[in-house]
């Protein structure tokens, strides 16, 4: 038996190699077609090709709704349970009585803790975009945060209304010393649950990469075929660029849990390839996600809170209006509404809440606001055109497939 087994994995062996053999002299024409495959699929966008990319857009979303709910069907064990669970909450929380407190309270901090960790999510998987939330949603909160608190000697801020409007506490006496600690504690549960919204978004490389090694599959995926030709390369000159993307890959590879911590703990663009690499090594999921969701939701997010506390406490906000206003020229022009804006703010914080009495809002803040919504719906068109692409990129493996067929 151990023999007629040996004698049939040999025929196996040298048919695969012949197979890579014949892969390779056809490489350049299939990189050609699958280069022009991706540029045509680029195209399709909705400021070039508006009618097609809506066309495809409903097509897939229909695709993606028959698909999640066969994933459902097949698990609906759990999801019976899931809504049998929800219903009891619902009950729980329709009858009155003295547990209405509590269910408010968790409510109030479940949704809290759910919109940061989704915008954590949006942030890292990006659809294409390269929306960063931290610096359009998270950075401002801190900001504000901070600001408010040096104004008003507290960060016990009356809620209602925080968090979404902060106002200065009438109680003289919440007054307190406010330090870096101070405010850091004050935002730490939104950080931290952006940061691990984050590091929920880095899975999707890493079950691509870990699904693809196990099946032995080759997907077509632009990062994975860029690892792919970067492993095969890894001794010949690259330049800066795909040396630090090496440099990545080995750290990652070499040193496990320690060197997925050591990217995952800096602001490191490259950090997809790190999923990737772990998926493709087979690395344990845990030792992936546990050393992401600390280095993310706990070591770089104290980092990036505390560069945004620090960058905006009163002396170092006083100091740069003082420097704008001592720009030759122009300084004194660009100094007013930034003047503007900080008594604006000020002023608004020490008002009651709900008191419209406020000064007049900003133009700084209404630009802020502009930029917020084209940000937004820069963000649904990147999704309507990444789902097109994804339905001709289904098109285009169907009609590979009918080839290899014939």
């Amino acid at each position: 038996m151990a023999a007629n087994g040996a004698e049939c994995e040999q025929p196996q062996k040298r048919l695969g190699s012949k197979d890579k053999q014949n892969g390779s002299s056809t490489d350049p024409l299939l990189r050609e077609r699958k280069q022009q495959d991706r540029e045509e699929r680029l195209s399709i966008v909705l400021w070039k090709r508006p009618f097609i990319t809506l066309q495809y857009f409903f097509l897939e979303t229909l695709i993606t709704l028959k698909e999640w709910t066969w994933k459902l069907w097949r698990r609906r064990g759990v999801v019976f349970l899931t809504l049998v669970l929800f219903s009891l909450l619902a009950m729980s929380y329709s009858i009155e009585g003295a547990h209405q407190t509590y269910i408010q309270h968790l409510e109030k901090k479940f949704l809290w803790c759910a919109y940061w960790v989704g915008l954590g999510i949006l942030s890292s998987v990006g659809l294409g975009t390269g929306l960063h939330t931290f610096l359009l949603y998270l950075g401002p909160h801190i900001a504000s945060v901070t600001l408010a608190a040096y104004e008003c000697g507290s960060v016990n801020f009356p809620e209602p209304p925080y968090p979404a409007q902060i106002a200065c506490p009438e109680d003289e006496a919440l007054q307190e010393s406010i330090t870096l600690w101070t405010i850091m504690s004050k935002v730490r549960l939104e950080a931290c649950m952006w940061g691990a919204g984050t590091a929920i978004g880095e899975l999707p490389p890493y079950f691509m990469a870990r699904a693809a090694r196990l099946s032995g599959a080759d997907p077509d995926d632009e990062d994975y075929e860029e690892f792919e030709e970067m492993l095969e390369q890894a001794q010949s000159s690259q330049d800066f660029a795909s040396r630090a993307k090496l440099a990545v890959q080995n750290m990652v590879q070499k040193v496990g849990f320690f060197g997925i911590l050591a990217c995952a703990s800096i602001p490191n663009p490259l950090f997809d390839l790190a999923g990737i690499t772990c998926g493709h090594f087979l690395i344990p999921f845990w030792t992936f996600f546990g050393a992401t969701l600390i280095g993310k939701a706990i070591i770089k997010m104290h980092i990036q809170k505390l560069f945004v506390i620090i960058t905006f406490s009163k002396h170092i906000v006083e100091q740069m209006v003082s420097l704008i206003g001592a720009i030759p020229g122009v300084g004194a022009s660009l100094q007013k509404p930034f003047r503007e804006y900080l008594e604006a703010q000020r002023a608004k914080l020490h008002n009651p809440a709900g008191d419209s009495s406020a000064a007049g809002e900003s133009w700084l803040s209404w630009v802020f606001e502009k930029v917020v919504l084209v940000m937004v719906f820069y963000f649904i068109l990147s999704i309507i055109n990444s789902m097109a692409q994804s339905y001709a990129k289904r098109l285009q493996q169907k009609k590979y497939s009918e080839e290899k067929t014939k």
